[in-house]
């Protein structure tokens, strides 16, 4: 009797809801061409992508303040959060680039069977003719705050956001009330998301429906290719670059994954780093690392280190873009590093925050993109996971070479904890070095 309900509820999980929305999707586009065509089909897809859309700009507002408003933690602890937040963004930087690097290279999204859809992107073409140049640079500047939320200009949001942020921080104890309250209203827009969620067999269904029909079996190859090019693209980033900075700090990053591995599986599972990581902070103390390091890198990390949701925005967007038949030069490649080093500091470790996140950088980069956001909703489930292993992996690597930085490192401890000689079970928490 049980297995049957535990079989049962296998099909409650939204993962599994939305890999068979994708399959009927993918079969009725194939099977029903004509029908799955038409716009109520497509509708299904914008109708969702307008959804996430609609919250974009609160939580990017509520995330970037809180980030930068924390940065009051990392002061009293001087040269900690400096060095955290250097390396976050020397980390960051890396990934990026490397997911351009690698779309430019494989030309990802250049075999995709589809054409802007003028009809789709007409309300976006005087958007996208105004931004170049001075008055690109102008534009940034909104005219009011409530313009900017109103209007969903993420630029313009996120030039508040940061303004707010550092205003915030200058406050001291005078702005905790109002930082809570912040931090309190993100919670509660992701509160939002969550139920947004809820339709995404919806929308992953139609989008898929109409992408097959209207662009054919070819299109399911792309975007295989596309998810395919970002799990290489990551585990790339993983071995080679974690690997690396692993290597210097004086342990080896496969040991360290095997360490991870329960806390890993969570993050598979659940497609959210977020999940795991009370177990992470406890882990890394069982390690060695300072009780003081872990409190402020890691929390930190997760809303300035998502070297996973970065590779995935580059990508994505090289792939969006191309597949549109829309030419980003190197100008607007640059954009895409600065943009999305901005977006994804609005990226926690929520399950869906990564395509929150494209969302807003497409907008931001160049308006016209914004509707191609549907052609890799129907993928991105498959790409979430690994951006939040991705992510999770970089904070735990994050962690233990900020601590050995500082001194605060027990190199005995993680020498017997990566080989497996000690059992994190048997180490009291809280006598780590401080």
């Amino acid at each position: 009797m049980k297995a049957n309900v535990g079989a049962l509820g296998f099909y409650r999980h939204l993962y599994v809801q939305v890999l068979a929305a994708i399959a009927l999707g993918a079969l009725f586009g194939w099977l029903a061409p004509e029908a799955a065509a038409q716009d109520w089909v497509k509708a299904l897809g914008d109708g969702f992508v307008k959804l996430i859309k609609m919250a974009i700009a609160p939580i990017i507002f509520c995330t970037v303040v809180s980030g930068v408003a924390h940065i009051e933690d990392a002061r009293k602890v001087g040269r900690v959060g400096l060095k955290a937040l250097l390396y976050f963004e020397i980390v960051s930087t890396f990934a990026l680039a490397l997911g351009l690097l690698i779309g430019n290279l494989a030309q990802v999204g250049a075999g995709f069977a589809g054409k802007p859809d003028p009809s789709a992107i007409a309300k976006y073409t005087a958007l996208a003719e105004k931004r170049g140049g001075l008055d690109f640079l102008l534009d940034i500047i909104p005219d009011s705050a409530i313009g900017a939320f109103a209007k969903g200009d993420i630029l313009q949001v996120l030039l508040f956001s940061l303004l707010f942020g550092f205003a915030l921080l200058a406050l001291g104890e005078r702005g905790r009330a109002l930082r809570v309250i912040i931090d309190d209203v993100g919670h509660a827009m992701f509160g939002v998301i969550a139920i947004i969620m809820k339709a995404a067999p919806i929308g992953a269904f139609g989008a898929m429906a109409y992408t097959v029909a209207k662009y054919g079996s070819a299109a399911l190859l792309s975007l295989a290719g596309l998810v395919g090019l970002f799990y290489l693209t990551a585990g790339l980033f993983v071995v080679f670059v974690l690997g690396f900075i692993a290597r210097a700090a004086g342990f080896n990053i496969f040991s360290l994954i095997v360490y991870l591995r329960d806390e890993l599986l969570i993050v598979l599972g659940t497609s959210s780093s977020e999940s795991a990581l009370p177990a992470l902070m406890e882990k890394l103390q069982w390690l060695g690392c300072s009780k003081s390091v872990v409190g402020l890198v890691v929390p930190t990390g997760y809303s300035f280190n998502l070297d996973g949701t970065n590779i995935y925005m580059t990508l994505t967007t090289l792939f969006i873009a191309r597949a549109m038949g829309v030419e980003l030069d190197l100008s607007h490649q640059a954009t895409i590093l600065i943009v999305a080093m901005l977006t994804s500091k609005g990226a926690s470790g929520v399950s869906g925050a990564g395509f929150i996140t494209l969302a807003a950088t497409l907008t931001a980069v160049d308006p016209q993109l914004a509707p191609g956001m549907s052609l890799v909703l129907g993928v991105d489930k498959f790409m979430s996971e690994c951006r939040a292993l991705t992510n999770f992996i970089g904070n735990g690597v994050a962690a233990i070479v900020i601590a050995a930085w500082e001194g605060e490192l027990d190199r005995a401890r993680l020498t017997a904890g990566l080989a497996r000689r000690i059992d994190p079970s048997d180490v009291a928490i809280g006598v780590t070095t401080e």
